[in-house]
């Protein structure tokens, strides 16, 4: 797979993420929501600091700590793609490392922009460019919208721990960037040979 194919598939999902995060930001409300298949597939905004399951780091320069580790991170692994590239690497190494970096990069766009180009939307909907924005540079929040509370309630009592307690699967809410990003981990687990296989003409996608 050459480099110009992998950097169209990072800015197809660039793109793709992009729109849907503008459009949500712009078009709800924080924790505003809709059901789109029963209740089990929603559209619900939320925003978090940017870290798995909405985790933050303390302190006044947390935000900017994590933006900046991330800005090193998407480096980094645009360098594996582009050494994957030249080592003519498997397919599935190159669309795994171009997923992860498309969405890497996803989320950096809004951390590192979304502040100073979005007012707040706290109890309204926010507007793009906005003269009264939320935050300043590289302390922007991550969009996020999908949800899939496939199932809902109270687990037996008979469990031990959480048993009694109130329980949603699968209580995650996600953007496209975090859909790349664990597409090209499955990959990467699942075809774990065939991604370190080699040649790519040794092992291609089918």
């Amino acid at each position: 797979m050459s480099l110009k194919k992998a950097y169209l598939l990072v800015i197809l999902i660039l793109i793709v993420d992009q729109i849907s995060k503008i459009y949500i930001k712009t078009n709800f409300a924080l924790e505003e929501k809709i059901n789109v298949v029963g209740n089990w597939f929603q559209i619900c905004f939320v925003e978090n600091e940017g870290m798995a399951w909405g985790t933050k780091i303390p302190g006044d320069y947390g935000k900017l700590f994590l933006t900046l580790f991330r800005l090193v991170a998407v480096t980094g692994i645009g360098w594996w793609l582009w050494d994957s590239v030249r080592k003519n690497s498997s397919r599935y190494l190159i669309v795994a490392v171009s997923l992860i970096l498309a969405g890497a990069f996803g989320n950096i766009i809004d951390s590192v922009f979304y502040g100073v180009i979005f007012n707040d939307s706290h109890g309204q909907v926010a507007t793009l460019f906005s003269d009264q924005p939320y935050g300043t540079w590289f302390h922007g929040k991550v969009v996020d919208m999908f949800y899939f509370p496939i199932w809902e309630g109270n687990l037996p009592t008979w469990l031990p721990i959480w048993g009694g307690k109130h329980f949603t699967f699968f209580n995650a809410i996600f953007n496209i960037a975090d859909m790349a990003i664990s597409t090209g981990v499955g990959i990467l687990i699942v075809f774990n040979k065939k991604a370190f296989s080699g040649s790519n003409k040794r092992s291609e996608l089918a």
